[in-house]
């Protein structure tokens, strides 16, 4: 069997056909070519049986394989150094895993996938006797049921360089927001369904109405009416409304987790009977202890999902939504916030975490639909309300998105991590989203580098 290393959703290996064992999804930035060094090329030799394949990662073709002690006339690495562009001795023209290939890549250049190949192939024997199934050259979305643990981030845009980039560090979803309006087709967010997975992403949608029409007569029928549309175009997963227990999002007046839930009753079941697989999930709430309790003018968060919890929620969803995007210390810091009330829940990753796990009683895992780390690094001061962020490090960001993604992949309580975000670019108007952004000025990715590790 031919090396790489494996890498898919726990529990459905019994459920696939035999395949060549694989390497972590992964398919890295195009970058500048620069040169490789020593001259024409190195020649590195396979320690283990070894896939070749039409790109940079295990969602590219299958075209060829090298056995052990085979040579493979290298030319260069790609951006992260993961795989390395050859030829085998038959000839064939692909990439490789570094891992099992010995030889220095601290020297090959970086090289895109479509820059010409000029090598020769080495002498040094027969093509290999397992061939390589046909596929098609393109990025392939996984479709096995979602288990264990799952990362991706809420992206502005799908470019090219932000989905290499989230593949670099491990995503294999998207999320987008999506406001609806009576009337609206389902066929309208199409483009983002077939977008994501066209690029070998799951898609997360998060699907909101407008605050003050929820109390309009049909207008829950409606919306789970449209949610099923969507569901039936594929969608991977649905997030049922955003932040429900705040007057923000939902009608003034009218806040209440059971009148949510019923929201969340009707999505569920037209969700379900359009695609079951579609993951529901519930809308996180606002992580807040403004309120000091919960009234039909302003929820807590952990109020709100006690509610729900007592409102039978818990039959109405996949995962439970919650957000984390306060944090100013490391994700396993459970004291020391410099804030006023040091000491509530929402300050800290693990109290987050356990409040929603024990508002449900165990019953339910956790999806992030938001988790960030704000640091205004590379644009200046913050606006006066995110303040609390001014001493973040943009090396902290990096290092503590690593550290919470090891801890909650571990944990067995998290099943979708959703970074916020990607790649958005505003800082303005009050409201930074761009000091949230993986993706920095300039163009680098210091996180998406640390979770590449």
């Amino acid at each position: 069997m031919y090396r790489e290393n494996l890498a898919i959703d726990g529990g459905a290996a019994a459920a696939l056909p035999p395949v060549y064992l694989e390497t972590p999804f992964n398919l890295p930035a195009p970058a500048q070519q620069g040169d490789v060094g020593g001259g024409g090329g190195s020649v590195f030799t396979a320690t283990a049986r070894l896939n070749i394949r039409s790109g940079p990662g295990t969602q590219w073709r299958l075209i060829g394989g090298l056995e052990v002690g085979q040579p493979f006339n290298v030319d260069g690495k790609d951006f992260s150094g993961t795989w390395v562009r050859g030829i085998a001795p038959d000839g064939t023209i692909g990439w490789a895993f570094a891992e099992y290939l010995t030889g220095s890549i601290g020297s090959l250049r970086v090289v895109n996938r479509d820059a010409p190949f000029s090598l020769s192939a080495p002498a040094g024997g027969s093509a290999p006797a397992e061939s390589a199934p046909a596929a098609p050259d393109v990025p392939v979305v996984n479709t096995a049921p979602v288990r264990g643990f799952n990362l991706g981030g809420h992206v502005r845009n799908l470019s090219e360089n932000t989905a290499n980039w989230m593949r670099v560090a491990g995503m294999s979803w998207v999320k987008k927001q999506v406001v609806w309006e009576p009337g609206n087709d389902p066929g309208g967010v199409s483009g983002l369904i077939n977008e994501a997975h066209g690029q070998g992403f799951r898609i997360l949608l998060s699907i909101v109405g407008k605050p003050d029409k929820v109390n309009d007569p049909g207008y829950f029928e409606a919306y789970a009416a449209y949610v099923g549309g969507v569901a039936a175009l594929g969608a991977d997963a649905i997030e049922v409304w955003n932040e429900p227990n705040i007057d923000r999002e939902w009608a003034a007046g009218s806040i209440n987790p059971a009148h949510y839930t019923e929201l969340l009753r009707q999505a569920y079941n037209a969700i379900k009977g359009a695609r079951p697989e579609t993951i529901v999930i519930s809308g996180a709430p606002s992580p807040t202890g403004y309120y000091g309790g919960c009234s039909p003018w302003g929820c807590d968060d952990k109020p709100f999902v006690e509610g729900m919890y007592a409102a039978g929620a818990g039959r109405y969803m996949d995962c439970i939504g919650i957000h984390y995007n306060e944090g100013t210390l490391p994700p396993n810091a459970t004291s020391g916030d410099s804030r006023g009330n040091p000491n509530h829940y929402t300050r800290y990753y693990p109290t987050m975490v356990s409040t929603y796990v024990n508002a449900f009683h165990g019953t339910k895992r956790l999806c992030f639909t938001e988790l960030g780390y704000l640091t205004p690094e590379g644009f200046g001061q913050l606006p006066d309300g995110f303040l609390w962020a001014a001493d973040t490090s943009l090396a902290e960001q990096a290092a503590w998105i690593d550290q919470v993604v090891s801890i909650a992949a571990n944990s067995g309580r998290v099943l979708l991590m959703i970074i916020w975000n990607v790649d958005f670019e505003n800082y303005g108007g009050g409201d930074p989203q761009a000091g949230f952004a993986l993706i920095r000025p300039g163009g680098d990715c210091p996180a998406c580098r640390a979770l590449s590790q």
